[in-house]
């Protein structure tokens, strides 16, 4: 199907940055240490594989710990896996991968069970059974949660556990991964497998110094790409490297349009708006508030989602951000309220203490006042294009977590089922690593490997970029704003950086929010979490996907593939 395209800047093949003055070889390189990278890591090391796992920060400073809701997955005799798989594809409105879902929702018991083995607690009852609850877009109570409403902080404390108690999984933190290295192959590039990466240790040597890792696979788990907006509940980690490194490798990402935004983001009254700049975090206010009974009024007190869904507030998230969207939009204010005064101090304080810290920070007791929120970026439904093994186009690539897009998720995410995806599918590429792991290969002799080749962006153009993301290409876009944003990123990119981890990032945010963007003006429909104001409605020639690469030129292209 023919789609409009968009001008935009032409992007680096190659980040600039000096030759590898060290080089290290592993069995596997596991990028990221959230749910998906640890996993991964602990079920290479049951085939007897020596793994490095490359954090960018600190083994904890990922998007895993600050998951408040839980991880959905059918542990009810009550319920079952085709409920879980329709609730799924209800959410993805269209667009999941049946195939995909139903490995997450029948595999994903069992994944929990061994996370637990590994000694994550979960809530549970005094007679010692897990208490499960329910969240937006699910029609059973199938959520279990850790703390309250901690329970990401509990998964990365039990992995973290893990890792730790075997020493033949090396932890490399404080490094920025920069390009993936490929050996020779008959490709048209002339590439072959993955076969190791440049990265960046912050703090060895000089400013701009860079190493090599070679190994025999490479698993992308880096996880989303929530800082090219200027609100945003992700870490300020999150600058979608992973995507960027897999594209500039030549590898296809598909579903990058489809970016869940929270639609209740906790903002500092009277009226925060939009941060200004750099790698702002909003706390998020998980939607097991509402699930317990919250609910969201008007500045008058009104009940503005009941009648828009048959779920009301527990509607999927998309459906709930474009109706705070609306009362904004209508009044002309930056956020709406939650009212969770009716359930009382006891059990909020109990239930959601991490919430409540939250808000009593900016000053609001949610036992006597209304929770100011409003929709921020949360969550990328697409991202490297796998398999059902986690195989990306690239081989000896692998992709798991919120930088994959495993075709689970669609157009838009369901509630507590990003966890759940991040263990089923990391279990899944490391028996597919074991079951035919390559020799070892020199990598080919490209700019990555020899240095001085790229080109990077400089980090002050990072605040201009995330304001004309969110403004142009947030939850509200239309050909003309996204148009405009197009605009703004071609006038940014023609800017000129030097190697250093601020410009690197700054280098693949633009990397990211280009890609977005032509896909969001190609995409001429609303469907989940991708609103067109100018296409108010879904359109059933859009079910399909937009495959995105980056071309010789660095441009990127969109090819449509439709829905078999």
């Amino acid at each position: 199907m023919d789609q409009p395209t968009v001008d935009l800047p032409a992007l680096p093949r190659l980040l600039a940055a000096p030759e590898p003055g060290w080089v290290e070889t592993t069995d596997v390189i596991v990028v990221g240490s959230g749910v998906a990278g640890l996993t991964a890591a602990l079920h290479l090391r049951e085939a007897g594989l020596h793994v490095t796992v490359v954090t960018k920060v600190n083994i904890d400073d990922g998007s895993t710990r600050w998951a408040q809701g839980g991880i959905a997955a059918v542990l009810d005799p009550a319920d079952t896996p085709a409920a879980h798989a329709r609730d799924t594809e209800i959410a993805g409105v269209g667009l999941c991968d049946p195939a995909a879902v139903r490995v997450l929702v029948e595999e994903g018991p069992t994944r929990l069970r061994e996370l637990m083995r590994i000694g994550a607690e979960f809530d549970r009852h005094p007679d010692g059974s897990l208490m499960l609850t329910r969240e937006g877009g699910h029609r059973a109570d199938r959520i279990v949660h850790a703390g309250g409403d901690a329970t990401g902080a509990e998964v990365q404390r039990a992995l973290h556990a893990a890792v730790q108690r075997d020493p033949w999984i090396r932890l490399v933190e404080h490094a920025l991964v920069l390009d993936l290295l490929r050996a020779p192959g008959d490709g048209p590039d002339g590439l072959g497998p993955a076969c190791g990466i440049t990265l960046h240790v912050l703090g060895e040597g000089s400013e701009d110094g860079v190493g090599a890792l070679l190994a025999r696979a490479v698993v992308l788990a880096t996880g989303g790409m929530g800082q090219i907006f200027a609100a945003t509940t992700n870490p300020a980690v999150s600058t979608g490297d992973g995507v960027a490194l897999a594209m500039r490798a030549g590898a296809a990402v598909t579903d990058v349009e489809f970016v869940q935004f929270h639609p209740t983001a906790l903002i500092t009254p009277p009226g925060a708006g939009v941060p200004g700049a750099g790698h702002a975090q909003q706390p998020l206010v998980s939607e097991a508030l509402r699930g317990e009974g919250a609910y969201l009024v008007d500045s008058d007190g009104k009940r503005f989602m009941v009648g828009q869904h048959e779920l009301a507030e527990l509607a999927p998230r998309d459906v709930v951000a474009k109706g705070i969207h609306r009362v904004l939009l209508a009044t002309g204010a930056d956020h709406v309220f939650l009212d969770a005064r009716h359930l009382g101090g006891d059990f909020l304080a109990g239930r959601f203490p991490t919430i409540v810290a939250s808000c009593l920070a900016i000053g609001v007791d949610p036992a006597t006042d209304l929770i100011p929120v409003a929709p921020a970026a949360h969550y990328a439904s697409g991202g490297v294009r796998t398999d059902l093994r986690g195989r990306t186009s690239i081989p000896g690539l692998y992709a798991c977590g919120e930088v994959a897009c495993t075709g689970v998720h669609g157009a838009n995410r369901l509630a507590s089922n990003s966890l759940l995806e991040g263990l089923v599918f990391s279990r899944r590429i490391a028996e597919d690593i074991a079951a035919g792991l390559p020799e070892q290969v020199q990598p080919a002799d490209t700019g990555a490997w020899r240095g001085g080749a790229g080109w990077v962006l400089p980090a002050e153009v990072t605040p201009a970029l995330q304001r004309a993301m969110t403004r142009g290409a947030g939850v509200l876009r239309s050909a003309s704003t996204l148009a405009g944003t197009a605009g703004t990123l071609t006038e940014l990119g023609a800017a000129r950086g030097r190697p250093r981890t601020a410009d690197w990032e700054a280098t693949n945010l633009l990397t990211v929010a280009s890609t977005l963007v032509a896909a969001a003006y190609a995409r001429g429909e609303t469907r989940g979490c991708h609103w067109r104001e100018d296409f108010p409605t879904a359109d059933e020639r859009w079910l399909g996907h937009l495959v995105g690469s980056v071309g010789a030129q660095g441009r990127v292209t969109e090819q449509w593939e439709g829905n078999s």
